[in-house]
């Protein structure tokens, strides 16, 4: 029998442990020729909040890993009675996932994409000036512009709004 990639769906946010939990039963088993490779697919992220920058991984698909295995029995039984685990993508018939779609994602791991920046900012929400000559004003945010970190505020000055392009550091959520 040939090895193929399945989906098997957890409980979110224990996809580690259960990745974990796998390999050491595959390994009790004897099993490393059938279930050969687990991934949970992640991308790396920069949240930015206020001054900080902080980078994460960012599951692809959360409560799913993909596991490179040869569909028996055994195999199934295992993954399947594994703690957390609900099942696999496509019930008691297990499906496996097209090798262009398993290639994609492989590259896209495999390049490790560029780090993908967050920005706790969205248009229309109301924010507070923490920095420079409008300090402590507050206005909405027209625009975010995330390549180069910065946000267009509009103020209220005189009675009339203002635009104020800002820094992500110069302000927060009012």
């Amino acid at each position: 029998m040939s090895k193929n990639w399945y989906v098997v769906h957890t409980y979110s946010g224990f996809e580690e442990k259960v990745k974990v939990s796998i390999e050491e039963r595959v390994r009790l088993k004897g099993l490393e020729e059938k279930i050969t490779r687990i991934l949970i697919p992640t991308e790396k992220v920069i949240e930015i909040k206020g001054r900080k920058k902080k980078e994460t991984d960012k599951k692809f698909y959360p409560g799913y890993i993909l596991v490179e295995m040869e569909l028996d029995d055994e195999t199934w039984h295992l993954v399947k009675n594994t703690l957390r685990v609900t099942g696999f993508v496509g019930g008691a018939r297990p499906v496996a996932i097209p090798d262009e779609e398993v290639d994609m994602i492989l590259q896209q791991l495999e390049r490790g994409p560029a780090p993908v920046v967050k920005s706790q900012f969205e248009k229309g929400e109301n924010v507070r000036i923490t920095d420079g000559p409008f300090t402590n004003f507050v206005g909405y945010v027209d625009e975010v512009d995330m390549d180069h970190g910065r946000l267009r505020v509009m103020v209220s000055i005189f009675g009339r709004q203002t635009p104020v392009e800002l820094s992500f550091s110069q302000a927060e959520k009012a």
